[in-house]
């Protein structure tokens, strides 16, 4: 697999070795030793899946502690814009956001640590999404931040009025109404 680092630290992008022949491709989606070896010490516990179509903008959430979790995102079928956005409290990319496309076509991942949030928009007529989180998911703990938050400024790749959101989505906190994550945190 290939590790890219981004431009903030802890996240990162993970392109795996792909192995197409006449029947189809085979490739390794995930290793625990691989990860560990090249990313961070985490143990993935829960999987999750969504379906989505064209225009569904899920995001941006996170989890508050002790719930704080790390995922592992990617795409089987479609394409999406990945959003991590970094809202840890005295980081000097405080604010700032990562945006990556995953498609069906390039099997890229995303892994996003700690004390970000995470959100996707569907560009595609369909998606499905798959992430794997490194602590149980808790209703109790969950948090968001506004998807067209001005502090953050996200180019969201589609028109805004084709954005369909959840009724919780659309009341989300803006940026500097959230205040759970520190800098001084550990990340995974």
């Amino acid at each position: 697999m290939n590790v890219i680092k981004t431009a903030i630290e802890g996240v990162v992008i993970i392109e795996p070795k792909v192995f197409p022949d006449e029947r189809g491709y085979f490739f390794e989606s995930f290793s625990q030793k691989k990860f560990v070896e090249n990313i961070c010490n985490t143990t993935f516990v829960q999987d999750n899946e969504s379906k989505s179509s064209y225009g569904v903008l899920r995001g941006l959430h996170f989890q508050r502690a002790p719930y704080t979790q790390s995922k592992l995102v990617r795409v089987v079928q479609g394409v999406v814009w990945d959003i991590a956005v970094d809202i840890r409290k005295g980081s000097p990319t405080f604010g700032k956001y990562i945006g990556v496309e995953l498609t069906e076509e390039n099997k890229r991942q995303l892994f996003i640590p700690r004390g970000f949030a995470h959100g996707f928009v569907v560009l595609s007529p369909e998606a499905i999404f798959q992430y794997k989180c490194d602590a149980f998911y808790a209703p109790t703990h969950e948090g968001g931040v506004l998807w067209n938050d001005p502090e953050i400024g996200i180019d969201w790749r589609i028109p805004p009025q084709d954005i369909i959101l959840s009724p919780k989505d659309e009341h989300n906190p803006l940026l500097h109404e959230v205040w759970e994550f520190d800098y001084k945190e550990k990340l995974y």
